[in-house]
């Protein structure tokens, strides 16, 4: 098939707040999902994975605060 993903879609439970508070704390240039494989790859110890950076608090966290 054509248009078939390289990987399947894996699930897991989390709290929806949190699972926005991350939406918004992901760089605007990824998405959730590079940062969730990149965390898993660092944790694993795959070669040359490293830990992803954590954005600066205030902008996510500003957010929080008007919502």
């Amino acid at each position: 098939m054509p248009n078939q993903p390289k990987t399947p879609i894996s699930r897991f439970r989390i709290d929806a707040d949190e699972w926005q508070a991350f939406g918004r704390a992901v760089p605007p240039d990824t998405d959730r999902s590079a940062v969730l494989r990149e965390f898993v790859a660092w944790y694993l110890r795959r070669p040359k994975a490293s830990l992803p950076k954590r954005p600066d608090a205030e902008a996510w966290q500003a957010e929080e605060q008007t919502a």
